[in-house]
C-alpha cells in the first residue's frame, strides 16, 4: 500500500453532464472517494483541471486571447475548483488545504514544497491549484511535478473511463483495454492519456502512474492499496 498519493482529477469530471460548473453531487462523491483513502491513513495530495470553466488552448482558439493569458485564466479556474473541493472535504469533518502556485492569500495559502509536506504529515488533504503557475503546461504536468515533490509513491489518474485503451473506447467498442503500458508506450500516438511532458517527467522519476475509473465507488481506495485489476498502470 503507499503511504503518500497524488490524485490528478480532470476539471470537467466535475461538471458530470452539465458540461460546465460544478455538479455538487459529483463534488461530494469525489470528496467521499478522497475521505476512504484518508481513513485508510494514506497521505493525499490532489490536482484538479479546470476544464469545468474554461480551458487555455480553446480560449485562445482564434488569436484574440494570447495562448498565456488563456493559460493564466485557466489556473484561476483550477482555484475555483480547488476551493470548492476544499469545502467539500471539510464538509466531511476533514482537514483540507488549497495551495496555488500563483499568490491569492486571501482564497489559497501559497504553494512552498515545505509546507505541503507539513500539511500532509499532519493528515490534511492538499489541494494543489493554479497548476505549475507557468502558462504552456497542462495540470497533468503540475501533477506529476508536485507528486515528484512531495515524495508520492503513486500518481492516480482518476478518469471517466477503466484505464488506458489501445483507442478510444467511446468510439470503438472493441476497444482493447491495456492493463500495463511502459512510459514509452504511453507517449505513442495512439495513447493519448496525459501529455507527454507529464509522461517524461514521471519516467525520469520512477513514479508510477494509474489510471482509473474514478466513478466506480471505492476505486481510488483499491489502487492505492496496490490493487491494479481494475485499472491501468504506467510504469
Amino acid at each position: 500500500m503507499a503511504k503518500r498519493v497524488l490524485v490528478k482529477f480532470s476539471g470537467e469530471a466535475l461538471a458530470a453532464g452539465n458540461g460546465f460548473g460544478i455538479d455538487t453531487g459529483v463534488l461530494k462523491f469525489i470528496a467521499q472517494e478522497l475521505k476512504d483513502l484518508r481513513d485508510a491513513d494514506i497521505e493525499v495530495g490532489i490536482v484538479i483541471g479546470g476544464g469545468n470553466f474554461i480551458r487555455g488552448v480553446s480560449a485562445a482558439a482564434d488569436g484574440l486571447i494570447k495562448r498565456s493569458s488563456g493559460d493564466y485564466m485557466g489556473m484561476l479556474a483550477t482555484c475555483i475548483n480547488a476551493v470548492a473541493l476544499q469545502e467539500a472535504l471539510e464538509a466531511l469533518g476533514l482537514n483540507a488545504r488549497a495551495l496555488s502556485a500563483i499568490k491569492m492569500e486571501q482564497i489559497c495559502e501559497p504553494y512552498i514544497v515545505r509546507r505541503a509536506c507539513r500539511h500532509l504529515e499532519k493528515g490534511r488533504l492538499v489541494i494543489f491549484a493554479a497548476g505549475t503557475g507557468n502558462p504552456f503546461f497542462t495540470t497533468d504536468t503540475a501533477a506529476t511535478l508536485r507528486a515528484v515533490e512531495i515524495g508520492a509513491e503513486l500518481l492516480i489518474k482518476a478518469t471517466k473511463v477503466d484505464g488506458v485503451f489501445a483507442r478510444d473506447p467511446k468510439k470503438y467498442a472493441d476497444a482493447k483495454k491495456l492493463a500495463t503500458l511502459s512510459y514509452d508506450e504511453a507517449m505513442g500516438e495512439e495513447i493519448r492519456v496525459m501529455d507527454d511532458t507529464a509522461i517524461a517527467l514521471a519516467k525520469d522519476n520512477s513514479l508510477p502512474i494509474a489510471v482509473c475509473n474514478m466513478m466506480n465507488k471505492g476505486s481510488l481506495l483499491r489502487v492505492a492499496q496496490g490493487d491494479f485489476s481494475a485499472c491501468s498502470i504506467i510504469k
